[in-house]
């Protein structure tokens, strides 16, 4: 008797080794003074220690004290010269993590947001030190910097939404994610709640935005069981374009891929994706979803290990390569729309 499995698992793909914990530093505090130093204090040492410090004097040749430093151990250091450059708003809240370009203008547009007191205003730049708050809540801001932003994979499982606030309580993707401090995670496009597979996430909105944008063309591929017969006409139209409720869809790729009794497997790809496009464009030929799985997102593939509900975070190396990667350009696919 055969056993039904999910087809296509992707190749295995070794999992980034935990990353070391970083050797502390401590100062002895119970060590003593010497004896020489101890309980020595001369006539009028009293007097002395409540009269003011003198002015610090600098050795000849010596280097002049940086600018932006006030004397003393406390003096706060002062900002580098690229923190100092002027920024958009939009762009530096996206940097941050607080949400995507297109989510921070539009927050600007309605009032949301001020800077130092003020309501902001579309276009507007910031500098470091700027005191910028969303509904009253001061955010970190991050200025351009050569800082990696960090990417997890996710496996979703059906049952989950994508979204944080969600009026039938439902369960929420960001729930089994890791906490961050100083942003938050931004999801690389959408699964809707009765998909699952690889979800992408991101601190920063500007590598979301890259990842969804159509100029990135990143190929989804999806495993998807379908109930009832899928004649070769109807695969023909799928490749060739169905015509949906908002506009021509067609997958880039349709597959065989095995299956016993009503229920088949195919695999499919597409560069884009509108809301539930890939059950929608099977049900324009007759055809009903029973499931459907991502199982790629453009050079990544959901791996094998990685079960449900689980998340994998990129190393360093990983998201310095695919920064890399969409630097390069490609060809253009056919003219769709994100979402599945």
């Amino acid at each position: 008797m055969k056993t039904k499995r999910t087809p296509f698992r992707p190749p295995s793909r070794p999992d980034a080794g935990p990353a070391g914990n970083r050797p502390e530093s401590g100062v002895d505090r119970n060590s003593e003074a010497p004896p020489s130093r101890r309980n020595r204090r001369a006539p009028g040492a009293a007097h002395a220690a409540s009269a003011p410090a003198p002015q610090a004097r600098r050795r000849p040749g010596a280097p002049p004290a940086p600018e932006g430093r006030p004397p003393g151990r406390g003096g706060r250091r002062a900002p580098p010269a690229e923190e100092a450059k002027p920024e958009r708003l939009h762009k530096v809240m996206a940097q941050a993590g607080i949400g995507s370009r297109r989510e921070m203008e539009e927050w600007i547009a309605a009032g949301r947001i001020t800077v130092n007191g003020e309501v902001a205003q579309v276009g507007q730049t910031v500098v470091y030190g700027d005191k910028v708050k969303v509904g009253g809540r001061l955010v970190n801001l991050r200025f351009t910097s050569t800082r990696t932003p960090r990417v997890l994979l996710y496996h979703k499982p059906e049952g989950e939404i994508v979204s944080r606030d969600d009026p039938d309580g439902r369960p929420s993707v960001f729930a089994a994610l890791p906490r961050i401090r100083g942003g938050r995670w931004i999801n690389v496009g959408r699964l809707d709640f009765n998909t699952s597979g690889l979800l992408l996430f991101t601190t920063s909105g500007e590598l979301a935005n890259r990842l969804m944008h159509p100029s990135s063309q990143l190929v989804r591929e999806y495993a998807v069981r379908v109930l009832g017969e899928l004649t070769a006409e109807a695969q023909q139209r799928l490749l060739q374009g169905v015509e949906l409720e908002d506009g021509i869809a067609s997958f880039a790729s349709l597959e065989e891929a095995g299956g016993e009794g009503a229920n088949r497997w195919h695999r499919a790809t597409l560069f884009e994706g509108r809301n539930r496009e890939v059950r929608r464009m099977f049900e324009a030929v007759g055809c009903t979803v029973s499931r459907l799985i991502r199982v790629r997102y453009g050079p990544f593939v959901l791996p094998p290990q990685l079960k449900r509900g689980r998340v994998r975070e990129l190393d360093e190396g990983e998201v310095k390569t695919l920064l890399r990667e969409l630097e390069r350009p490609a060809a253009a696919p056919p003219r769709q729309h994100e979402g599945t």
